[in-house]
């Protein structure tokens, strides 16, 4: 990570620390060290939001590392330098034999005002996650590039599996190519969902069953590398794509259009949310929209938030959002990020059919049905 991330990074919890009249905060989530770090990692049980380790800011930018003697070690060889946040190294033993052990060590460092934490740590200090989602929610330059390399890869990932595809196959046996691939370029699906046939119908969420696909199949990922996550939804068929399948999936595309091309900094969720609604009414599937929701902003979590209709989050400059419209049977999804020509799509798949959809003049492609 450059010196100039870190920095950015870093008085942008300065000022929220100045608005919240704190003296420091203190971060143990997955998310937010990957996030202030430009991508280390805490996590040791990934089943877990807490991380192995500590990060503190105090409201005058100095930084500092937490952990204990089992983890700074690897931590200052492989994930931070000591020149970025100083460590402060204990005992497993002690660490242990107290609950409230590491927040006093945090406190001893302040040198005013009160400590935050972004998660629950403990019940008596005041947990400031929302205000840290908003520090995270604008990408730096360098982490836009990163983001756009993960893209690709995810996009490049699953397109190599639906060409290892052969009917037959399991879903559980798909999801396991799905995460194989991704473990050879260096991430990790976080969500992997596969449908075969009347399962896309049936369930919103696929979880990867037994089934045996015999026509039609959809893949569903969530790839992370370094933190960030990229969302995205491919459906194959063999043979002729069926002519309802094919009206059903072109809906949902001027859906998933129609977001992107709301997606401009300035725009609220609920704004958003009212014009998927718009959108899938105008092609006759108003009711879908109560069935799953849209998708929405995007990074160091698969949703940082999802629009809806009171929903007061506001779009960024440089945000990353993935939207998932859907209509039974279909779905379309990428992700993509806002900037000042609109949004710019970072994941698609190549050689996979696309839809062009042209909304206020714009046009904008999401993924269509690949005939095998």
């Amino acid at each position: 990570m450059s010196p100039s991330e870190l920095d950015e990074k870093t008085e942008r919890l300065q000022r929220m620390l100045g608005r919240e009249n704190l003296g420091g905060v203190l971060l143990n989530a997955q998310h937010n060290f990957a996030w202030l770090t430009g991508g280390g990692s805490n996590g040791i049980d990934l089943s877990r939001e807490n991380g192995a380790a500590y990060l503190l800011v105090r409201s005058d930018g100095k930084r500092f590392v937490l952990a204990n003697n089992i983890e700074m070690p690897r931590l200052l060889v492989e994930e931070i330098s000591a020149d970025d946040f100083e460590p402060l190294e204990f005992s497993w033993q002690g660490e242990k034999a107290s609950g409230n052990f590491v927040m006093e060590k945090a406190k001893a460092l302040l040198t005013s005002g009160d400590i935050a934490t972004d998660i629950v740590i403990e019940t008596a200090t005041r947990a400031v996650e929302g205000k840290i989602a908003g520090c995270r929610y604008s990408l730096t330059a360098d982490e836009a590039e990163r983001y756009r390399i993960l893209g690709r890869d995810a996009g490049k990932a699953v397109r190599n599996v639906i060409a290892s595809l052969t009917a037959g196959e399991s879903e559980i046996e798909i999801a396991e190519k799905l995460r194989h691939e991704f473990a050879q370029a260096g991430m990790v699906s976080v969500v992997t969902l596969v449908a075969a046939d009347e399962r896309i119908a049936q369930f919103r969420h696929p979880v990867p069953s037994e089934k045996r696909w015999e026509k039609t199949v959809m893949l569903v990922t969530c790839a992370k590398r370094r933190g960030l996550i990229t969302s995205l939804s491919r459906i194959v068929c063999i043979g002729e794509v069926p002519g309802e399948l094919k009206h059903k999936t072109e809906a949902a595309a001027y859906v998933n259009a129609s977001l992107m091309d709301a997606s401009r900094p300035g725009t609220t969720g609920a704004e958003l949310y009212k014009i998927a609604a718009d959108a899938y009414a105008a092609r006759d599937f108003a009711s879908e929209l109560n069935h799953h929701h849209q998708g929405g902003a995007a990074g160091y979590k698969t949703r940082e938030w999802v629009a809806h209709p009171e929903s007061t989050e506001i779009v960024q400059s440089n945000q990353a959002f993935a939207w998932n419209p859907s209509i039974t049977g279909t779905k379309v999804e990428e992700t993509c990020i806002t900037g000042e020509n609109g949004v710019e799509v970072i994941t698609a798949s190549p050689d996979f059919p696309q839809i062009a959809t042209t909304v206020h003049g714009h046009e904008y492609f999401s993924p269509g049905i690949l005939s095998l």
